[in-house]
């Protein structure tokens, strides 16, 4: 691999995160608002996504139940992609696209957030997961690319929708993590105010 390639992706990568804080910073804004008030009246956040947005979930849930940058209680999230019982179990014996669904039915609640990853938008088993939490009254925040696919069709004026505006998985996956430590940070800074540092 060339240099030249290499700094084409870091140059890609840049050029796009540039132009996305634009375009997302009020949806960005949007979401830590909706997730600060859940948290705030006892619910909690749950995550969806397959592949990378797994890790993604993972990763958002991390630094919520431990911490971000500072030092707090932990916060209820929980990433529906750990489980490996839960997940084989449904997948063998109803279908691999009910893998999240079944887990909102069993643990969501009325109030509670569903973050949903999912690069193209048209993951049926984070669709599945978004129906089932819309059906539970949740609210969803819903991270895609692409133009948002079907997800774009089924959240409702109440939900919000950060759309990464690019096609190629590898970015929107690197905006989708600026987008979760923003969230991370916002969430913070609701509950705090100001800098880590002060």
């Amino acid at each position: 691999m060339t240099n030249q390639r290499i700094l084409a992706h870091f140059q890609e990568s840049a050029e796009l995160k540039l132009r996305a804080g634009t375009e997302l910073a009020q949806p960005i804004s949007d979401a830590v608002e909706l997730m600060f008030s859940a948290l705030s009246n006892g619910n909690k956040i749950l995550a969806c996504g397959n592949g990378g947005s797994a890790a993604d979930c993972q990763h958002f849930a991390a630094e919520l139940v431990g911490r971000f940058e500072r030092e707090r209680l932990p916060l209820p999230a929980m990433a529906l992609t750990t489980d490996t019982s839960i997940l084989t179990a449904v997948a063998n014996d109803y279908s691999f696209n009910e893998v999240f669904s079944k887990q909102v039915q069993a643990f969501g609640q009325s109030g509670d957030i569903l973050l949903a990853l999912s690069t193209s938008g048209n993951s049926l088993s984070v669709v599945n997961a978004i129906n089932a939490a819309l059906e539970r009254d949740m609210r969803v925040v819903a991270l895609t690319g692409k133009g948002g696919g079907e997800i774009t069709n089924i959240l409702t004026d109440a939900d919000v929708h950060i759309c990464v505006p690019h096609d190629r998985t590898a970015r929107i996956q690197e905006v989708h993590l600026l987008t979760i430590h923003c969230l991370c940070d916002g969430i913070d800074a609701a509950l705090f105010g100001g800098d880590a540092d002060d």
